[in-house]
């Protein structure tokens, strides 16, 4: 892709790519089983997001990935964020 995608994609979202690539890279064989593991992403993806969640929210996404079979994906994390009560 080119850099000025990724610079307007920043622009827009105000979400640095560099910190999006590292996310990337650090699931690739992660253990999505393991509930430190998945904690430890959602604290990122809310970080990188500039979405704080509350420690309820934390614990409903956790639920629904571990123990419900959810795909862990940008998608499911920012529907979850942006659905919060």
């Amino acid at each position: 892709m080119d850099n000025q995608f990724f610079k307007n994609l920043e622009k827009k979202t105000g979400v640095k790519m560099t910190d999006v690539f590292e996310l990337a890279n650090s699931l690739q064989g992660a253990n999505f089983k393991d509930e430190k593991t998945v904690r430890n992403v959602i604290k990122r993806v809310s970080q990188i997001a500039n979405k704080p969640i509350n420690a309820e929210l934390e614990d409903k996404i956790v639920n629904s990935i571990i123990k419900d079979g959810k795909q862990l994906d940008f998608g499911t994390i920012s529907n979850m964020l942006n659905n919060k009560k």
